[in-house]
């Protein structure tokens, strides 16, 4: 009597489809990422990196590497090679007076603070396809942004705001090139980098106009 022929093993085998279903399926469930807080990781990812390449502080108060300028010309090559050098550490000392300036001014901080605050979840932030509804009434973005500039222009040239950035500003950049032409740059050396890339808002710019172009397709030769 012949022997029964064992049952061949049947392997499991993944179906492809059902796996990219599966996976369009758990990416469609994931909640998107918030508009505020890819504007917020964006610009202290560029903070981070900006503040990275500053100077050490120490070298930027060196009393000892300051001296008058013999000529004004002296001083323009002075405030260019320092400024170029010591940018980032600049940029830093300007925000410090302007936010010791708001500080001392809780009336201006908070007239600053809901002026960025409406240019971005009334206009920035606001989807396209979805229009202003403010006491019940709809306004198309053209509305919408002159409300915007009427209040920007109220608020920066109509209250102490404006005189106090002014006020603010112009200090700074006193500060800024007085230093700058009073420290002598013969100790300071550029990098390559530093001297064709520019830090802070300005490098984004850039890097956002300077785009490599996507070259044209190659024809194919019959």
């Amino acid at each position: 009597m012949a022997a029964p022929a064992p049952n061949p093993q049947v392997l499991p085998v993944s179906n492809p489809q059902n796996t990219i279903t599966t996976t369009v399926t758990t990416a469609e469930q994931q909640p998107p990422q918030p508009a505020v807080r890819a504007i917020v990781s964006f610009f202290s990812e560029s903070i981070r990196h900006s503040l990275s390449h500053r100077r050490p502080w120490p070298e930027l108060m060196d009393r000892s590497a300051l001296a008058k300028p013999m000529s004004f010309s002296e001083a323009t090559l002075r405030v260019r090679h320092n400024v170029s050098y010591f940018r980032v550490n600049y940029y830093v000392v300007v925000s410090l007076i302007l936010a010791v300036s708001l500080l001392t001014s809780p009336f201006s901080l908070v007239l600053l603070l809901s002026l960025l605050s409406s240019w971005l979840f009334l206009y920035l932030l606001r989807p396209t396809d979805r229009p202003l509804h403010l006491f019940g009434r709809t306004f198309t973005d053209f509305e919408t942004l002159s409300l915007l500039a009427g209040a920007s222009f109220f608020l920066l040239f109509l209250t102490p705001l404006g005189s106090l950035l002014a006020t603010a500003f112009t200090v700074s950049i006193a500060l800024v090139a007085a230093h700058a032409a009073f420290r002598v740059p013969e100790d300071l050396f550029l990098d390559d980098r530093d001297s064709n890339q520019p830090a802070g808002f300005l490098s984004i710019l850039r890097a956002a106009v300077n785009v490599p172009p996507v070259p044209p397709p190659v024809p194919a030769r019959g």
